[in-house]
């Protein structure tokens, strides 16, 4: 007989099987839900205690960066040889203080002293031939003059003779030929006196000007075996100013170049500080600019003299000069930190420097809840820095707590949870 079946009713209908459709599209209404309401942001749990958290603040952001400064002579000469030659000789150690015109060094040079044997010879000869030339000259300038006085007494007598044959022709006492012979005769002897005159002049004015350029000559192979003789000093290589002997990179026997590189002679008593500085602050580090550094309890203060525009693996060089007392201890070589003010002070949102920014750039941080459990990634913007804070210029507020450590172990987490 058959079994007549209760049909349910009421809340019971809900665990039927016509009711299990309706239960999966609950579940995967509920799903979707899930999905689209719950937090995208990835989660990382971290240990506090491994953790730097600073405060960030409202104070005096001071604009200015810490430099390393080697401290160097204010003056530095080079020393090098004038004349090339083999160390001979060295007079006076590194370290030494020196007064200008002092010997260092000697150097000997075969070939120089056989040049200069070789320009004493060759002057010995030319004075030598213009002795001669000058003994041949007056000679002729004495046989000029001898034969001028002959032919002017022959002038003298022919006129004599002229004269008497012309009285006698006008007294019709000779023949006119023998008046006229003696006429002819006359007026030769005046022509060659004449030319004998002339002569001797132009004589005169040739050997002047040879004697001259002889002279010159030679005066000008004196001028040139003095240099030569000069040369022959310049192997002693002598203190330029007075100072102290920073470098001799020498040894005996060595030949030097001429114009080589030896050593350097330190001016003593005035320093200045050589800095290599990040090529980031190349717009802003400009010529007198204050840096200021602690040496035994004193503060000193320098300024910037000369910043040097060529830039090297990353950094450029400036110079700094002491602007008042220098300290008392002071050496070449020693390195001092200096603090280079950028700026003027202003007031600023600042947090501690930390080895976060490595990792963000600054353009973003975790910054901790109020409650303390947690610290959420927040994108904010860096200004300026010194060595000790960053400038905040936008996403923070006094106050609240940040994470300063490194982030080298959180990812891309968007949440720390402690």
């Amino acid at each position: 007989m058959d079994k007549i079946i209760e049909k349910k009713t009421g809340w019971r209908v809900a665990f039927t099987k016509k009711a299990v459709p309706w239960w999966l599209g609950a579940l995967l209404v509920i799903f979707i839900i899930y999905l689209i309401a719950r937090p995208n942001a990835k989660t990382l749990r971290v240990d506090k205690d491994t953790l730097t958290v600073s405060t960030a603040t409202r104070g005096e952001f001071n604009d200015y960066i810490r430099i390393s400064g080697r401290v160097l002579p204010m003056t530095t000469i080079q020393l090098s040889p004038q004349e090339g030659g083999m160390v001979q000789s060295i007079l006076i150690e590194e370290g030494s203080t020196v007064k200008a015109g002092d010997p260092i060094l000697i150097l000997s040079n075969d070939n120089l002293d056989l040049q200069i044997l070789n320009s004493e010879a060759e002057l010995a000869e030319k004075e030598n031939i213009l002795r001669n030339t000058q003994i041949q000259m007056e000679q002729q300038k004495l046989d000029v003059r001898q034969n001028e006085s002959e032919y002017g007494t022959q002038v003298e007598r022919l006129k004599r003779a002229y004269e008497q044959q012309k009285a006698l022709y006008d007294d019709k006492l000779i023949a006119k030929e023998d008046y006229l012979k003696a006429k002819e005769d006359y007026d030769l002897a005046i022509k060659k006196y004449a030319l004998i005159r002339e002569r001797s002049r132009q004589d005169s004015l040739y050997r002047g000007t040879q004697i001259d350029r002889m002279e010159e000559s030679l005066e000008n192979m004196l001028v040139n075996m003095t240099m030569i003789r000069r040369r022959k000093d310049n192997l002693i290589v002598k203190a330029p100013i007075d100072g102290e002997l920073g470098l001799l990179d020498v040894t005996l026997g060595q030949t030097v170049a001429s114009g080589a590189k030896i050593g350097q002679i330190n001016s003593v008593g005035v320093y200045k500080v050589e800095a290599q500085i990040d090529e980031h602050y190349i717009d802003r580090v400009v010529s007198g600019l204050e840096a200021t550094f602690e040496r035994q309890g004193e503060t000193y203060s320098t300024l910037i003299r000369k910043v040097y525009p060529e830039v090297r693996e990353g950094k450029f060089k400036a110079d700094f000069k002491f602007d008042g007392e220098q300290p008392d201890n002071i050496r070449a070589g020693q390195t001092y930190y200096l603090n280079l003010q950028l700026g003027q002070p202003e007031e600023a949102v600042i947090i501690p420097r930390g080895t976060f920014y490595q990792k963000t750039g600054g353009k973003w941080i975790y910054v901790v809840n109020k409650d303390g459990n947690k610290a959420v990634k927040r994108e904010i913007r860096i200004g300026r820095q010194n060595p000790q804070y960053y400038e905040v210029l936008e996403g923070l507020e006094p106050g609240e707590k940040v994470i300063t450590s490194g982030y080298d172990t959180y990812g891309d987490s968007d949440v720390l949870v402690f």
